[in-house]
This record gives structure tokens, sequence and C-alpha cells, in this order.
């Protein structure tokens, strides 16, 4: 995996989430595509200085949801449907205007967050 993960320290965000966030944006920008290895989370906790465990709850909550493969022998392999890619992509499409809208009238990320916390536990079955 070539693709840069840049985390921030000084987030309120927690860091396994801006992980999460970072592989995603990866996968829904073609930059990780499905059947790619991961890094070894040791690996990655070492590139990006964080600790093991930070990387090995990214890895098992993007297991919960249907975009990596975990195995002891292989590792993380990014596993994802073509129909998730797809919805993946048209999200990431459609949250941009609405995050450039939020940022110049000063919604933090916390709150956008928040929000869409809010919208998935409303439709969440």
């Amino acid at each position: 995996m070539n693709y840069v993960i840049e985390l921030n320290f000084e987030s309120d965000e927690a860091i396994y989430v801006q992980l999460c966030n970072q592989i995603l944006r990866g996968i829904a920008l073609g930059e990780i595509r499905d059947g790619d290895s991961l890094p070894s989370v040791r690996q990655l906790a070492e590139e990006v200085s964080i600790n093991m465990h930070t990387v090995n709850k990214a890895y098992s909550i993007l297991k919960e949801e249907g975009f990596v493969k975990l195995d002891r022998r292989t590792g993380a392999i990014v596993r994802i449907s073509p129909d998730k890619i797809r919805v993946l992509e048209r999200m990431s499409r459609e949250f941009e205007p609405a995050v450039i809208r939020g940022i110049c009238n000063g919604v933090s990320r916390a709150e956008a967050i928040a929000l869409i916390n809010r919208l998935y536990d409303d439709y969440e079955v």
C-alpha cells in the first residue's frame, strides 16, 4: 500500500477513528483497492508512530464494517463489494460540498461527525 496515512494528534477525534477514515478515504478515492494488503499492525503502528493496539482496533472495525478481511497468515486484506465501493464514491461526492459549506460556516469536525452519528442512529436497525 503506497497510500499515505495522515493523523492529527491534536484532534479530538480518536486516533483509531482517524485511521479508519483515512483507509476508507483511500478506498473511496481508488488509491486502495479490493485485494490490496494493508500493512501489518506492527508496521503501520511504526510508520505512523502509534500504538499497535490502536491499529488493531481500527482494523477490527474495518473488518466489522466489511472492508477488510483479517487472517493470521495473510494479514489485513481489503475486501469490499463493488456496490460498497460505488456507494462510498457517491457519498464522498455528496459529502464534500456539505463539508465545505460547514467549514465556511464554522462547523467543527466533531460537530459534523456528531451529526452523521445521529443520522446513522436514526436509520440503523
